[in-house]
Parts: C-alpha cells; sequence; structure tokens
C-alpha cells in the first residue's frame, strides 16, 4: 500500500512539473494540437490533426513507461528472496513492455496504412498538404 502511495504521488508530481521542464526553452514539443481555428479546417488540418494526437499519445507512452519500468525494477531488485514481490516486478516489467509493444505497433500500422492510402511516395503521410496538386493523369 505505501509504495502504491509513493508511486501515485510520483506520478502527481511529475504530471505537475513534466509541462515546466519540457517548455524551458520556450519550444512546444508536439506543437499546436488542433492546427486551425475551428471554422476554416480542411483536409490537410485533419492530418495535421491526427499525426499531433499520434505524436502526443507516444510521448504519454514513453514517459509512462519509464516510470513503470523503474517502479518494476524497483519492485524486482527489493523483493530481498521474497518470491510474490518478485513475481510482481516481473509482471510490471512484462506487462510495460507488451504495452509498448501495442502502443508502437499501433502507430505503425497506421502509418502503414496511410503510407499505402496516399501511395507511399513521398515522406511522412501528414506532410499531404506540402505536395503539388495531381495533374489529369493522377500523377504529381
Amino acid at each position: 500500500m505505501r509504495s502504491q502511495l509513493v508511486l501515485a504521488f510520483v506520478i502527481a508530481v511529475g504530471w505537475c512539473v513534466a509541462p515546466a521542464v519540457l517548455f524551458a526553452q520556450g519550444r512546444d514539443p508536439i506543437g499546436t494540437i488542433v492546427p486551425c481555428n475551428g471554422i476554416d479546417c480542411g483536409l490537410c488540418d485533419f492530418a495535421t490533426l491526427v499525426q499531433n494526437l499520434l505524436n502526443g499519445g507516444i510521448i504519454i507512452a514513453g514517459t509512462l513507461s519509464a516510470i513503470l519500468f523503474s517502479y518494476g525494477g524497483f519492485l524486482y531488485l527489493t523483493s530481498a528472496g521474497d518470491a510474490a514481490k518478485a513475481g510482481r516486478g516481473r509482471q510490471v516489467l512484462i506487462n510495460v513492455v507488451v504495452g509498448l509493444i501495442i502502443i508502437l505497433a499501433g502507430w505503425l500500422i497506421v502509418d502503414t496504412v496511410m503510407k499505402v492510402m496516399l501511395k507511399g511516395d513521398f515522406g511522412p503521410w501528414n506532410k499531404i498538404c506540402d505536395l503539388p496538386p495531381l495533374d489529369s493523369g493522377g500523377r504529381r
């Protein structure tokens, strides 16, 4: 019970302090999430919105997984021969690895599907707005 309170406290402090650390040099790591003002939004703005949400999710997942890796490692190393506590630490580590694999596989699937749908002849799929328009033959 005490370790859960400590973990909750660390997460709460990290949640409050992280924006100050990330924005310390005046840079926003993922940019503005909603790229348009809500009135004159187009397909390009929607693609940018989806990419910003994916990037934000990956940042949050990476941060939480690092915290949970630390927690699982702490449980495992401080088990002092207690098989139940060591098993709990090992299970936390396994769950974090599986969760990261699922999250990154989801991102890879979305990225691959978008590149296939957009013919994959350019870099990131969210840069569709930077491409020249198609000619009458469907070529750029």
